[in-house]
C-alpha cells in the first residue's frame, strides 16, 4: 500500500461519486422518467388537479421526513436564511406548482410519450434563461446541444 491515504479505500471513491453533480443529474432524470409514467397511470380516472395535490402532499411529507431525519430542519437555521433566497424559493415553489398543474393536465389529455418530451423542452428554456438572467455562458457546442434538444423534443412530440 502506498502513502496515499485514499488509495485502496472504497469510501474515497464513494465520497467523490456522491459529490458528483453528474450522478445526481442522471438520477434526477431517471426519477423524472419514472414520475412521468407513474403520473400518467395515477391521473387516470381522477381530476388532474387532485392528482397534482396528492403527489404534492406525498412530496411534502417525504421531504419533511428526510430533512428532519438528516438534522437539517432547525427553526434557528430557517430564521437566518437570506431574504433574497427565501423570495427566490417562494417564487420557485409557485412556478413548480404551476408547472405540475399544467403537466398533470397535459398527461390527462395526451400520451406520456408525447407530453414528457414537450415538458422537457424546459431544458432549452433553462439554457436561455440561465444566459439571460444569470449571466451563464454556454459554449458553441453546448448551444448546438440545446438546439438539438429543442428539435428532438419537437420531433418526438409531433
Amino acid at each position: 500500500m502506498s502513502g496515499d491515504p485514499g488509495l485502496g479505500d472504497p469510501s474515497v471513491g464513494q465520497s467523490a461519486l456522491l459529490g458528483s453533480w453528474q450522478l445526481w443529474a442522471f438520477l434526477a432524470a431517471a426519477f423524472a422518467a419514472l414520475t412521468a409514467v407513474l403520473a400518467k397511470q395515477g391521473v387516470s380516472g381522477i381530476p388532474p388537479d387532485v392528482a397534482t395535490l396528492l403527489r404534492t402532499l406525498v412530496v411534502l411529507l417525504a421531504l419533511t421526513a428526510l430533512v428532519a431525519a438528516s438534522g437539517q430542519l432547525r427553526w434557528e437555521g430557517l430564521q437566518t436564511l437570506p431574504r433574497a433566497s427565501l423570495i427566490a424559493l417562494v417564487l420557485s415553489g409557485l412556478a413548480t406548482g404551476a408547472s405540475w398543474l399544467c403537466y398533470f393536465r397535459a398527461l390527462s389529455l395526451g400520451p406520456v410519450s408525447r407530453v414528457a418530451p414537450i415538458d422537457k423542452l424546459s431544458v432549452v428554456l433553462v439554457a436561455l434563461l440561465g444566459a439571460a438572467l444569470l449571466g451563464e455562458q454556454l459554449s458553441l457546442r453546448a448551444w448546438i446541444g440545446v438546439a438539438l434538444i429543442a428539435v428532438g423534443g419537437v420531433l418526438v412530440a409531433l
